[in-house]
């Protein structure tokens, strides 16, 4: 087989640290080697991230091929296909999952199914990338760590932000101790919707800001502490319509460290995350939604003064975090290994989210 294009996660993010704005591109196939062969994928529903940002993404991959996509109603599946190029289209999920040509599926359905039709998937045999976040509950995510068991497919929660050669860069310079001891992470993730219908403003369906968005600060705090947090607080205030969290504040209180964030529906659209230690900081420009057509950048300061003399940026190409996510699940399934976001990682991510909840019904520190 030839070399593969990304490489390890690692291998990624040192191939971005450049000052020139390079998008990751496939490399040609050599002549006389026999290309590798792609991982067969389905998505289940014609969501919006799904068609406007994975599908598009894991099209551009040397490990992923989308072949088909499913609808409860099917004319927005074939309407997507046509659109997105994709060559089978279904009017149910259950179609989908019958076809023995699929070997993975991609849930983008509202949280509310992710569990749901995770485990009809994993019974069907397919291997299963579920968006963030993985569950309602730790209950809930715990039956689809037992279905994975059980079925032996792979199984992964969609957090495509750890793939992304930023936080990998910024996890590394951490522990290389660039900005001394690491004690403080804060952050904030923010954007306005006040549209009754829309999916992220449901509670039954799992809807909220700590779900939606305050999930990223959260995985984003334990992947560069690289711990959990023992204790946490939080405070809550709902829509008083739509009764679902529009602003959410944390406090994650991890053994080296402290992490504190907010997230809100309900606010002008903003994301920031950073990290503050005994020499220094790490501040990610655009944290969670990097864009995949410029190039990425880390603001690394000294300290030495509040006018930026100390400080220093580091640049990463332009690359698809979407992209490296499919890719890395799928060299996964072809080569074996594991999965970029484990279930066992979902699990303690949500175990955090929900005592969150918690603290903000009791006015109490609460144990994940």
């Amino acid at each position: 087989m030839c070399c593969n294009p990304f490489g390890s996660a690692q291998d990624m993010f040192r191939r971005a640290l450049t000052r020139k704005e390079v998008r990751y591109r496939p490399k040609r196939q050599e002549k006389n080697v026999m290309p590798r062969k792609k991982v067969k994928w389905g998505v289940l529903s014609t969501a919006s991230i799904a068609v406007r940002k994975v599908i598009p993404a894991m099209q551009n991959g040397e490990w992923c091929e989308v072949a088909a996509i499913a609808s409860r109603d099917k004319r927005k599946a074939e309407e997507a296909a046509r659109t997105l190029g994709i060559a089978k289209a279904y009017g149910s999920y259950e179609e989908l999952l019958s076809d023995p040509e699929i070997e993975a599926i991609y849930n983008p359905l509202p949280n509310h199914l992710h569990v749901p039709w995770s485990i009809q998937a994993a019974k069907a045999g397919k291997h299963v990338l579920c968006e963030k976040p993985l569950s309602l509950t730790v209950a809930e995510a715990k039956a689809l760590l037992a279905a994975r068991n059980r079925t032996g497919v792979k199984m992964g929660e969609a957090f495509m932000v750890k793939t992304h050669p930023q936080w990998l860069r910024t996890r590394e310079l951490i522990r290389a101790g660039r900005i001394g001891e690491l004690r403080l992470a804060a952050g904030d993730f923010c954007y306005l919707d006040r549209d009754a219908a829309s999916v992220a403003n449901i509670a039954e369906y799992g809807g909220g800001a700590l779900m939606d968005i305050g999930c990223y600060p959260v995985t984003t705090s334990r992947f560069i502490f690289e711990e959990e947090p023992i204790r946490v607080m939080g405070l809550v205030e709902r829509d008083p319509e739509m009764k679902i969290d529009r602003l959410t504040s944390g406090i994650l209180e991890f053994p080296r460290g402290r992490a504190i964030f907010s997230c809100s529906t309900q606010l002008m659209y903003h994301q920031r995350m950073e990290f503050l230690g005994t020499k220094g900081r790490i501040e990610l420009e655009i944290p969670f939604s990097a864009p995949n057509d410029r190039p990425s950048r880390i603001f690394i300061d000294d300290g030495r003064d509040l006018f930026g003399g100390g400080r220093t940026t580091e640049e990463f190409a332009a690359c698809d975090q979407y992209a490296i996510q499919g890719e890395l699940f799928s060299r996964a399934i072809r080569q074996g290994g594991e999965v970029p976001v484990t279930i066992e990682d979902a699990i303690k991510n949500m175990a955090v989210i929900e005592a969150v909840f918690r603290s903000a019904e009791t006015g109490r520190w609460e144990n994940p």
